[in-house]
Protein backbone atom coordinates (compact mmCIF):
# COMPACT_ATOMS: atom_id res chain seq x y z
CA UNK A 1 0.00 0.00 0.00
CA UNK A 2 2.67 1.78 0.87
CA UNK A 3 3.66 2.47 -2.74
CA UNK A 4 0.91 3.28 -3.58
CA UNK A 5 0.84 6.73 -1.47
CA UNK A 6 4.30 7.54 -3.40
CA UNK A 7 4.20 10.65 -4.66
CA UNK A 8 5.73 9.77 -8.19
CA UNK A 9 3.39 7.11 -8.66
CA UNK A 10 0.86 9.18 -7.65
CA UNK A 11 1.59 11.91 -10.26
CA UNK A 12 1.79 9.14 -12.33
CA UNK A 13 -1.88 8.26 -11.79
CA UNK A 14 -2.02 11.75 -12.03
CA UNK A 15 -1.10 11.92 -15.48
CA UNK A 16 -3.02 9.17 -16.82
CA UNK A 17 -5.89 10.32 -15.46
CA UNK A 18 -5.32 13.69 -17.10
CA UNK A 19 -4.88 12.08 -20.30
CA UNK A 20 -7.75 9.65 -20.19
CA UNK A 21 -10.10 12.82 -19.76
CA UNK A 22 -8.05 14.28 -23.02
CA UNK A 23 -6.94 17.44 -20.64
CA UNK A 24 -4.94 19.68 -22.73
CA UNK A 25 -2.18 19.60 -19.72
CA UNK A 26 1.47 18.53 -21.55
CA UNK A 27 4.97 19.05 -20.81
CA UNK A 28 7.13 19.96 -23.49
CA UNK A 29 9.29 17.69 -24.95
CA UNK A 30 12.27 19.64 -24.55
CA UNK A 31 11.27 19.54 -20.83
CA UNK A 32 10.79 15.89 -20.58
CA UNK A 33 13.92 15.26 -22.56
CA UNK A 34 15.83 17.03 -20.08
CA UNK A 35 14.09 14.82 -17.33
CA UNK A 36 14.96 11.94 -19.05
CA UNK A 37 18.85 12.42 -19.62
CA UNK A 38 19.04 13.72 -15.84
CA UNK A 39 17.22 10.82 -14.36
CA UNK A 40 19.79 8.30 -16.57
CA UNK A 41 22.74 11.14 -15.73
CA UNK A 42 21.66 10.85 -11.63
CA UNK A 43 21.36 6.79 -11.80
CA UNK A 44 24.80 6.28 -13.56
CA UNK A 45 26.28 8.43 -10.51
CA UNK A 46 24.40 6.45 -7.76
CA UNK A 47 25.84 3.20 -9.91
CA UNK A 48 29.54 4.61 -10.21
CA UNK A 49 29.66 5.71 -6.62
CA UNK A 50 28.30 2.02 -5.28
CA UNK A 51 30.67 0.37 -7.31
CA UNK A 52 33.89 2.70 -5.87
CA UNK A 53 32.95 1.00 -2.65
CA UNK A 54 32.69 -2.56 -3.78
CA UNK A 55 34.95 -3.25 -6.52
CA UNK A 56 34.13 -5.79 -9.41
CA UNK A 57 33.09 -9.35 -7.70
CA UNK A 58 32.30 -12.98 -9.45
CA UNK A 59 28.89 -11.73 -8.36
CA UNK A 60 28.47 -8.74 -10.41
CA UNK A 61 29.80 -10.96 -13.42
CA UNK A 62 27.05 -13.15 -12.69
CA UNK A 63 24.66 -10.46 -12.75
CA UNK A 64 26.07 -8.76 -15.55
CA UNK A 65 26.13 -12.35 -17.22
CA UNK A 66 22.36 -13.41 -16.47
CA UNK A 67 21.38 -9.76 -17.93
CA UNK A 68 22.19 -10.42 -20.96
CA UNK A 69 21.49 -14.24 -21.58
CA UNK A 70 17.63 -12.85 -20.38
CA UNK A 71 17.97 -10.27 -22.95
CA UNK A 72 18.28 -13.18 -25.74
CA UNK A 73 16.29 -15.55 -24.46
CA UNK A 74 13.18 -13.29 -23.86
CA UNK A 75 12.80 -11.90 -27.09
CA UNK A 76 13.58 -15.57 -28.82
CA UNK A 77 10.95 -16.99 -26.92
CA UNK A 78 8.66 -14.42 -27.55
CA UNK A 79 8.23 -14.11 -31.02
CA UNK A 80 7.94 -18.11 -30.88
CA UNK A 81 5.00 -17.59 -28.86
CA UNK A 82 3.66 -14.28 -31.18
CA UNK A 83 4.62 -16.32 -34.64
CA UNK A 84 1.39 -18.48 -33.68
CA UNK A 85 -1.34 -15.54 -34.21
CA UNK A 86 0.78 -12.70 -35.38
CA UNK A 87 3.15 -12.34 -38.97
CA UNK A 88 6.85 -12.19 -38.75
CA UNK A 89 7.07 -8.83 -38.29
CA UNK A 90 4.50 -8.01 -35.97
CA UNK A 91 5.87 -10.51 -34.00
CA UNK A 92 9.22 -9.61 -34.24
CA UNK A 93 8.76 -5.89 -33.67
CA UNK A 94 6.64 -6.85 -30.17
CA UNK A 95 9.37 -9.48 -29.26
CA UNK A 96 11.96 -6.82 -29.64
CA UNK A 97 9.88 -4.34 -27.22
CA UNK A 98 9.14 -6.90 -24.84
CA UNK A 99 12.74 -8.11 -24.85
CA UNK A 100 14.42 -5.19 -24.79
CA UNK A 101 13.95 -2.80 -21.19
CA UNK A 102 12.43 0.47 -19.78
CA UNK A 103 14.78 2.55 -17.95
CA UNK A 104 11.91 4.65 -15.97
CA UNK A 105 10.51 1.43 -14.74
CA UNK A 106 14.07 0.58 -13.76
CA UNK A 107 14.98 3.52 -11.89
CA UNK A 108 11.49 3.62 -10.35
CA UNK A 109 11.87 0.33 -8.67
CA UNK A 110 15.40 1.58 -7.36
CA UNK A 111 13.35 3.82 -5.96
CA UNK A 112 11.25 1.80 -4.39
CA UNK A 113 14.21 -0.30 -2.99
CA UNK A 114 15.67 2.97 -1.44
CA UNK A 115 12.09 3.81 0.11
CA UNK A 116 12.02 -0.06 2.11
CA UNK A 117 16.04 0.14 2.18
CA UNK A 118 16.80 -2.84 0.29
CA UNK A 119 20.16 -2.64 -0.71
CA UNK A 120 21.29 -3.63 -4.27
CA UNK A 121 24.56 -3.43 -6.32
CA UNK A 122 25.28 -0.18 -8.40
CA UNK A 123 26.54 -2.24 -10.93
CA UNK A 124 22.65 -3.09 -11.99
CA UNK A 125 22.36 0.29 -14.20
CA UNK A 126 25.51 -1.15 -16.24
CA UNK A 127 22.72 -4.18 -16.29
CA UNK A 128 20.10 -2.17 -17.95
CA UNK A 129 22.58 -0.95 -20.51
CA UNK A 130 23.29 -4.15 -21.68
CA UNK A 131 19.96 -5.22 -22.19
CA UNK A 132 18.96 -2.67 -24.56
CA UNK A 133 20.60 -4.43 -27.47
CA UNK A 134 20.16 -8.10 -28.11
CA UNK A 135 16.36 -7.45 -28.43
CA UNK A 136 16.77 -5.31 -31.78
CA UNK A 137 19.67 -7.08 -33.19
CA UNK A 138 17.07 -10.02 -33.21
CA UNK A 139 14.32 -8.27 -34.52
CA UNK A 140 16.31 -6.98 -37.35
CA UNK A 141 17.69 -10.51 -38.21
CA UNK A 142 14.48 -11.95 -37.90
CA UNK A 143 12.60 -9.64 -39.89
CA UNK A 144 15.39 -9.29 -42.88
CA UNK A 145 14.60 -13.42 -42.55
CA UNK A 146 10.73 -13.15 -43.18
CA UNK A 147 11.40 -10.89 -46.28
CA UNK A 148 14.33 -12.92 -47.94
CA UNK A 149 11.68 -15.60 -47.58
CA UNK A 150 9.31 -14.36 -50.10
CA UNK A 151 12.46 -12.67 -52.63
CA UNK A 152 13.64 -14.12 -55.50
CA UNK A 153 17.33 -15.44 -56.21
CA UNK A 154 18.30 -11.70 -57.09
CA UNK A 155 16.34 -9.65 -55.15
CA UNK A 156 17.68 -12.53 -51.88
CA UNK A 157 21.21 -11.22 -52.77
CA UNK A 158 20.38 -7.52 -52.67
CA UNK A 159 18.24 -8.37 -49.45
CA UNK A 160 21.82 -10.19 -47.50
CA UNK A 161 23.91 -6.76 -48.77
CA UNK A 162 21.33 -4.48 -47.26
CA UNK A 163 20.94 -6.82 -44.20
CA UNK A 164 24.88 -6.32 -43.16
CA UNK A 165 24.63 -2.74 -43.63
CA UNK A 166 21.29 -2.67 -41.50
CA UNK A 167 23.20 -4.78 -38.66
CA UNK A 168 26.07 -2.55 -38.75
CA UNK A 169 23.94 0.09 -38.33
CA UNK A 170 22.16 -0.71 -35.39
CA UNK A 171 25.10 -2.00 -33.75
CA UNK A 172 26.96 1.50 -34.04
CA UNK A 173 23.27 3.24 -32.80
CA UNK A 174 23.48 0.71 -29.85
CA UNK A 175 26.70 1.53 -28.83
CA UNK A 176 26.62 5.07 -29.44
CA UNK A 177 23.09 6.31 -28.80
CA UNK A 178 23.46 9.27 -26.45
CA UNK A 179 20.68 8.09 -23.27
CA UNK A 180 22.70 5.11 -23.05
CA UNK A 181 26.35 6.63 -23.66
CA UNK A 182 25.42 9.60 -20.64
CA UNK A 183 24.07 6.24 -18.27
CA UNK A 184 27.70 4.42 -19.04
CA UNK A 185 29.66 7.59 -18.69
CA UNK A 186 28.19 8.69 -15.55
CA UNK A 187 29.08 5.74 -14.39
CA UNK A 188 32.84 6.33 -15.25
CA UNK A 189 32.47 9.15 -13.43
CA UNK A 190 31.07 8.31 -10.17
CA UNK A 191 33.48 5.27 -10.24
CA UNK A 192 36.29 7.02 -10.97
CA UNK A 193 35.58 10.39 -8.27
CA UNK A 194 34.33 7.65 -5.34
CA UNK A 195 33.63 9.20 -2.10
CA UNK A 196 34.65 12.55 -2.79
CA UNK A 197 32.58 12.76 -5.95
CA UNK A 198 29.54 11.66 -4.34
CA UNK A 199 29.74 14.26 -1.70
CA UNK A 200 30.11 16.90 -4.52
CA UNK A 201 27.35 15.65 -6.12
CA UNK A 202 24.69 14.70 -3.84
CA UNK A 203 22.53 17.82 -4.35
CA UNK A 204 22.06 17.31 -7.75
CA UNK A 205 22.18 13.13 -7.91
CA UNK A 206 19.91 12.69 -4.86
CA UNK A 207 18.36 15.65 -3.06
CA UNK A 208 17.00 16.85 -6.64
CA UNK A 209 16.01 12.80 -7.53
CA UNK A 210 12.77 12.17 -6.01
CA UNK A 211 11.00 15.51 -7.85
CA UNK A 212 12.81 14.92 -10.89
CA UNK A 213 11.48 11.36 -11.34
CA UNK A 214 7.99 12.69 -10.18
CA UNK A 215 7.50 15.25 -12.69
CA UNK A 216 8.79 13.30 -15.44
CA UNK A 217 6.65 10.39 -13.95
CA UNK A 218 3.37 12.95 -14.81
CA UNK A 219 4.51 12.90 -18.38
CA UNK A 220 4.97 9.15 -18.63
CA UNK A 221 0.97 9.09 -17.42
CA UNK A 222 -0.10 11.09 -20.00
CA UNK A 223 1.72 9.32 -23.05
CA UNK A 224 0.44 6.29 -21.47
CA UNK A 225 -3.23 6.95 -21.28
CA UNK A 226 -3.01 8.61 -24.92
CA UNK A 227 -1.01 5.35 -27.00
CA UNK A 228 -3.68 2.93 -25.41
CA UNK A 229 -5.75 4.38 -27.68
CA UNK A 230 -3.57 2.72 -30.50
CA UNK A 231 -4.72 -0.92 -29.07
CA UNK A 232 -8.22 -0.63 -30.88
CA UNK A 233 -9.02 -3.13 -33.46
CA UNK A 234 -5.80 -5.09 -32.88
CA UNK A 235 -5.87 -9.38 -32.30
CA UNK A 236 -6.61 -9.95 -28.89
CA UNK A 237 -3.06 -11.63 -28.80
CA UNK A 238 -1.53 -8.33 -28.51
CA UNK A 239 -3.62 -7.09 -25.07
CA UNK A 240 -3.09 -10.78 -23.45
CA UNK A 241 0.49 -10.81 -24.30
CA UNK A 242 1.17 -6.96 -22.69
CA UNK A 243 -0.42 -8.37 -19.44
CA UNK A 244 1.02 -12.09 -19.57
CA UNK A 245 4.36 -11.37 -20.69
CA UNK A 246 5.85 -8.87 -17.62
CA UNK A 247 4.51 -11.14 -15.64
CA UNK A 248 6.28 -14.87 -16.93
CA UNK A 249 9.38 -12.91 -17.96
CA UNK A 250 9.88 -11.58 -13.90
CA UNK A 251 9.14 -15.40 -12.87
CA UNK A 252 11.86 -16.50 -15.45
CA UNK A 253 14.28 -13.89 -14.22
CA UNK A 254 13.37 -14.80 -10.15
CA UNK A 255 14.25 -18.57 -10.57
CA UNK A 256 17.60 -18.00 -12.77
CA UNK A 257 18.71 -15.68 -10.02
CA UNK A 258 17.43 -18.05 -7.43
CA UNK A 259 19.76 -20.37 -9.44
CA UNK A 260 23.09 -18.60 -9.06
CA UNK A 261 22.11 -17.35 -5.93
CA UNK A 262 21.71 -13.20 -6.31
CA UNK A 263 20.83 -11.79 -3.30
CA UNK A 264 17.23 -9.51 -2.86
CA UNK A 265 17.39 -6.30 -4.40
CA UNK A 266 19.53 -7.16 -8.00
CA UNK A 267 16.89 -9.97 -8.20
CA UNK A 268 14.02 -7.84 -7.90
CA UNK A 269 15.76 -5.32 -10.49
CA UNK A 270 16.57 -8.17 -12.68
CA UNK A 271 12.96 -9.12 -12.27
CA UNK A 272 11.61 -5.33 -12.85
CA UNK A 273 14.39 -5.09 -16.46
CA UNK A 274 13.09 -8.64 -17.62
CA UNK A 275 9.19 -7.41 -17.21
CA UNK A 276 9.70 -4.18 -18.93
CA UNK A 277 9.33 -3.35 -22.46
CA UNK A 278 10.96 -0.49 -23.98
CA UNK A 279 9.09 2.69 -25.20
CA UNK A 280 11.81 4.72 -26.35
CA UNK A 281 15.34 3.24 -27.82
CA UNK A 282 13.01 -0.04 -29.67
CA UNK A 283 10.67 2.12 -31.21
CA UNK A 284 12.65 4.34 -32.65
CA UNK A 285 14.61 2.04 -34.52
CA UNK A 286 11.73 -0.33 -35.36
CA UNK A 287 10.31 2.61 -37.56
CA UNK A 288 13.05 2.71 -39.96
CA UNK A 289 14.05 -1.56 -39.51
CA UNK A 290 10.49 -2.62 -39.47
CA UNK A 291 8.41 -0.15 -41.71
CA UNK A 292 6.15 -3.07 -42.26
CA UNK A 293 5.17 -2.79 -38.46
CA UNK A 294 2.66 0.05 -37.21
CA UNK A 295 4.23 1.57 -34.17
CA UNK A 296 0.86 1.99 -32.81
CA UNK A 297 0.87 -1.73 -31.98
CA UNK A 298 4.02 -2.07 -29.79
CA UNK A 299 3.39 1.45 -28.68
CA UNK A 300 0.45 0.78 -27.39
CA UNK A 301 1.07 -2.31 -25.50
CA UNK A 302 4.29 -1.33 -23.88
CA UNK A 303 3.19 2.47 -22.89
CA UNK A 304 -0.42 2.07 -22.78
CA UNK A 305 -0.35 -1.54 -20.90
CA UNK A 306 2.82 -2.84 -19.63
CA UNK A 307 4.16 0.65 -18.24
CA UNK A 308 1.63 1.41 -16.18
CA UNK A 309 0.97 -2.00 -14.60
CA UNK A 310 4.64 -2.24 -13.74
CA UNK A 311 4.63 0.96 -12.20
CA UNK A 312 1.59 0.75 -10.48
CA UNK A 313 1.50 -3.06 -9.58
CA UNK A 314 4.18 -4.77 -10.96
CA UNK A 315 6.94 -3.48 -9.22
CA UNK A 316 5.64 -4.02 -5.69
CA UNK A 317 4.73 -7.13 -6.71
CA UNK A 318 7.52 -8.36 -7.78
CA UNK A 319 9.49 -7.62 -5.02
CA UNK A 320 6.63 -9.19 -2.58
CA UNK A 321 7.11 -12.47 -4.71
CA UNK A 322 10.97 -12.07 -4.68
CA UNK A 323 10.98 -11.51 -1.04
CA UNK A 324 9.23 -15.19 -0.67
CA UNK A 325 11.52 -17.15 -2.18
CA UNK A 326 14.79 -15.94 -2.02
Amino acid sequence: MASFLDPAILFFIFGAFAGAVKSNLEIPQPIARFLSLYLLMALGLKGGFALHKSGFTAEIALSLGLAVFLAILIPIVGYQILRTKLNAFDAAAIAATYGSVSAVTFITATQYLDQFNISYGGHMAAAMALMESPAIILAILLANKARTAHASQNQTQTQTQTQATGISKILHESFTDGAQLLLLGSMVVGLVSGDDGQKLMAPFSIDLFKGMLAFFLLDMGLMAARNIQGLQGKPPITLLYAIASPLSHALIALALCKLIGLPLGNTILLMVLASSASYIAVPAVLRHALPEVNPAIYMGMSLGITFPFNIILGIPLYAMIAKLVI
